[in-house]
């Protein structure tokens, strides 16, 4: 018996990794986010599942339906959003399984900041603007930020920043930001990224809080940063006709010789 922790994507039901669905499919009981995770994924469950929305769970009874399948012998497809990398409640869970003695597997997800890029048409990581991506949110009533992870010290960083959870507390998060990228910076902000009714505004940092409408509110992620806009960013080295490297190899004297 093994728990399958599943990244089940930003929210179009067809976002999920093949592997992901096949386990799903394989699986007798299947434990799922239903806040945030879409009900099409659960047509994967074989016939006679058992089917658990875990949303008005607490994590003591969460845990109570994963060690009744392991007294069964019956697999677990255990879904939650987007990618269990961040933000997805799995360590706790995955602590308790450690302490009982409860094997279990992840299998990674697309994340909502990477479908809400992919919404924008965007690339996050340019040339000479930006080369790194910070995922952050702010403080909550569930979660607190630690020590040092404050917005205005990632804003420093001039990075693209990926702003989740954050969107009920927008005044502040202009503030913050302003007097780092300028109140001209570009700004998106995607509600429901690959969902059906998935929305984008885009505007700058001294427009953003007219723009939002008061229907974009917990699920809606926002991207600030210079390569939101930029045109004028240079080429990649990478595929330059005059970049000498392993599977191009280019002049008299490559670094790596054809073939090698």
């Amino acid at each position: 018996m093994t728990v399958h922790f599943i990244g089940a994507g930003p929210g179009a039901a067809d976002l999920i990794t093949l592997r992901g669905r096949d386990l799903i499919a394989a699986c007798p009981v299947c434990l799922y986010a239903g806040s945030l995770v879409p009900e099409a994924l659960l047509s994967h469950c074989p016939p006679g599942a058992r089917i658990v929305n875990t949303a008005p769970l607490s994590l003591d009874q969460i845990m109570a339906e994963i060690a009744t399948a392991h007294a069964e012998g019956h697999d677990v497809a255990r879904l939650h959003s987007g990618d269990l990398s961040v933000w997805s409640a799995m360590g706790e869970q995955l602590r308790r399984l450690r302490a009982l003695g409860i094997p279990y597997d992840v299998t990674p997800g697309v994340p909502s900041f990477a479908a809400a890029a992919a919404a924008l048409g965007a690339e996050l990581t340019l040339p000479g603007v930006a080369q790194s991506v910070v995922l952050t949110r702010t403080s909550g009533r569930a979660t607190a930020m630690p020590e040092g992870e404050a917005l205005e010290n990632f804003a420093r960083t001039g990075a693209t920043l990926a702003i989740h959870l954050s969107v009920h507390v927008l005044e502040t998060v202009v503030k913050t930001l302003s007097p780092h990228y300028g109140s001209d910076c570009p700004v998106a902000v995607v509600w429901r990224a690959s969902w059906p009714d998935q929305l984008i505004v885009r505007a700058t940092l001294s427009t953003l809080e007219t723009a939002v409408g008061a229907e974009m509110e917990r699920t809606a992620l926002i991207l600030v940063g210079p390569a939101l806009a930029a045109e004028d960013f240079g080429e990649s080295r990478l595929y330059a006709g005059d970049y000498d490297r392993r599977y191009r190899p280019v002049g008299t004297h490559p670094r790596f010789p054809e073939g090698l």
